[in-house]
């Protein structure tokens, strides 16, 4: 029986925030397994704002960027379901970075790893708690922020999976976590829910008044994935030999014309404050320590996440325009098949 494999293509550079008609929905008949290959039934798709760097317009991801007619980039989990692989078994899930599909054939050597089921961690983990967004977490706090107990973490985009693992990761190592999001809801999520120490909303136009309330002590470590305008509201806040850990700049992915920059630049010197940007790409030394972890705080409970789901590729661009709006809680999935 021939399958029919769903794509979704890069048609192209998006003006500002994506549009359903910067994409193309095609279907297109999958070829017969090769030696060692097998097929994948991707089960979910991870949607996540690097997505928006790879389409362009002045932006790459990692020194590349998608070209239309390419199928959309992005982590999925699937299910190996035929194959000439010996090292690949009906029923075994993998994770890789296999895009905007519901197929794909593989040889294994585009995987990021296959997933060894673990007691009380679910399977979509994999792609937000214990898969790259956690690991961006850990990577960002632990390897480039390295809070201390007792020290203040202030979170950007804290309703995110990268940011609510954050401010998790950071109660874990004996830290007061802060938590920014937009909207009371979040607001209320990241406290009552994720369990951060207090909560700010970006939305209000007091934004420095309201850290001030809570960071009594000033901050130790920013972990920041918005930049720009946020990022100068609370360099002033920072305390001497403070740590910015910079894992994204949400606030200009889509905007157009000049970049924001950084107004408060003398605060850097001042305060004698570390800046580091990071691409966990360039890590991967640290990704099975820390998935090690994260599957340990996830499985006790002490990690926990949201996720919002959208049903079906065909949902797939709106979903992800939605996700770079901060219309989502926690983790964005699409369920594929």
């Amino acid at each position: 029986m021939t399958l029919t494999n769903v794509q979704v293509l890069f048609q192209r550079v998006p003006q500002g925030l994506p549009k359903r008609q910067d994409f193309e929905i095609v279907e297109k008949s999958l070829p017969d397994l090769g030696p060692d290959q097998f097929l994948i039934a991707n089960r979910y798709l991870s949607l996540d704002p690097y997505m928006r760097m790879a389409m362009g317009g002045g932006w790459t991801y990692a020194g590349s960027s998608l070209t239309p007619g390419q199928v959309m980039v992005g982590r999925i989990i699937g299910e190996v379901v035929e194959t000439n692989n010996p090292n690949f078994k009906i029923g075994d899930n993998v994770v890789g970075r296999l895009g905007w599909q519901t197929y794909v054939i593989s040889d294994g050597s585009d995987l990021d790893f296959k997933i060894t089921p673990k007691e009380n961690v679910p399977l979509t983990a994999y792609l937000g708690a214990c898969g790259s967004n956690g690991i961006t977490a850990w990577i960002g706090l632990k390897i480039i922020g390295e809070p201390k107990p007792g020290e203040t973490v202030l979170v950007s985009a804290a309703g995110g999976s990268v940011g609510s693992a954050a401010g998790q990761i950071a109660k874990a190592m004996g830290c007061r976590a802060i938590g920014i999001a937009g909207g009371a809801e979040k607001r209320r999520v990241l406290t009552e829910e994720f369990g951060f120490d207090a909560g700010c909303d970006y939305k209000r136009a007091d934004l420095g008044a309201q850290i001030e309330a809570v960071a009594e002590k000033g901050i130790d470590v920013y972990f920041d994935s918005v930049g720009g305008e946020m990022l100068d509201t609370i360099l002033p806040y920072m305390n001497k030999f403070g740590r910015v850990s910079v894992c994204g700049v949400l606030s200009e992915y889509n905007q157009q014309g000049e970049p924001y920059g950084i107004k408060n630049s003398r605060l850097i010197f001042d305060k004698s404050l570390r800046l580091q940007g990071f691409v966990i790409s360039r890590l991967k030394e640290k990704w099975d320590e820390a998935r090690a972890e994260l599957e340990a705080l996830v499985a006790s409970g002490k990690l926990r996440y949201r996720e919002t789901i959208a049903d079906g590729i065909h949902n797939a661009p709106d979903a992800f325009i939605g996700m770079l709006q901060g219309q989502n809680i926690g983790k964005q999935l699409v369920k594929l098949t």
